[in-house]
């Protein structure tokens, strides 16, 4: 096992160029098909895309074992809620790299009786399921900085002899009973709520990749479920931005989030 997590290792750049090239050409294709491209044209291009999906297929045979090496790390985290998250992510994320690796075999002739969209229902299911519990992580993170930001500024205005930062604890006369207070109060409190995430994003650039990346990646299986059609050009779109911040977070490693 621990060399084919070496080889996954070594062929993940590859596989995310791929990715990002397959995607590209996913954007293309739509365009071409808005502007009245020739048929010609877009045939080789939708042919292209085939080719790298298939590609990329070939490249992840093995990260299944990636995944599960991933998941016995997580286990052993202290925090509750980022040991379920994470570990449950990578289990996620080792079932769709099985239906993958089935679907490559459906598709390259080793197994032609696969039924190919019942496995690839299959497989963007669990790559939903992944995505979810990597946003539910993301939110987690979100949420403990921001109140670990909140006491902070708490704790430098109180030691300033000022009052409590912005107006988030707002008591007295401008509470939720008073004439009209109600409302300019819950705008106050959410745009300071959205001033805190703004920064907390801004000081912590791996948690915003990850949360940009997951989003971004959400769409695809959501389109291919059918649970939300987005159309292949914004599939397309995101596909190619989630796969350059991959690009990203293995040139610059600590863009990576960890654990």
């Amino acid at each position: 096992m621990d060399a084919w997590v070496r080889f996954s290792a070594q062929s993940q750049a590859r596989e995310r160029l791929c990715r990002a090239a397959q995607y590209a050409c996913s954007l293309l294709g739509h365009a071409l098909q808005k502007h009245g491209a020739s048929p010609e044209l877009q045939k080789q291009i939708r042919q292209l895309e085939g080719h790298l999906s298939l590609g990329r297929k070939l490249l992840r045979l093995g990260n299944s074992a990636d995944a599960l090496e991933s998941a016995k790390r997580a286990v052993h985290l202290s925090d509750v809620v980022l040991r379920f998250c994470i570990t449950v992510s990578h289990l996620n994320r080792a079932l769709y790299f099985a239906c993958d690796n089935v679907l490559w075999a459906g598709k390259s002739g080793l197994a032609p009786r696969v039924d190919q969209e019942k496995w690839a229902q299959r497989s963007f299911r669990y790559y939903l399921f992944s995505l979810i519990m990597n946003l539910s992580r993301d939110a987690y993170e979100i949420r403990l900085l921001m109140e670990q930001e909140s006491s902070a500024c708490s704790r430098r205005l109180k030691g300033s002899g000022g009052g409590v930062p912005g107006g988030i604890e707002m008591r007295g006369s401008g509470g939720p009973g008073a004439p009209g207070g109600g409302l300019p109060q819950l705008a106050l409190k959410f745009r300071l709520r959205v001033l805190l995430l703004a920064r907390v994003l801004r000081s912590h650039p791996p948690l915003l990749l990850d949360v940009v990346r997951n989003a971004c990646d959400l769409f695809i299986p959501l389109d291919k479920l059918g649970l939300w059609r987005c159309g292949p050009g914004i599939v397309g779109l995101c596909g190619l931005m989630s796969s350059i911040l991959s690009i990203l977070t293995l040139i610059c490693p600590w863009l990576r989030l960890k654990p």
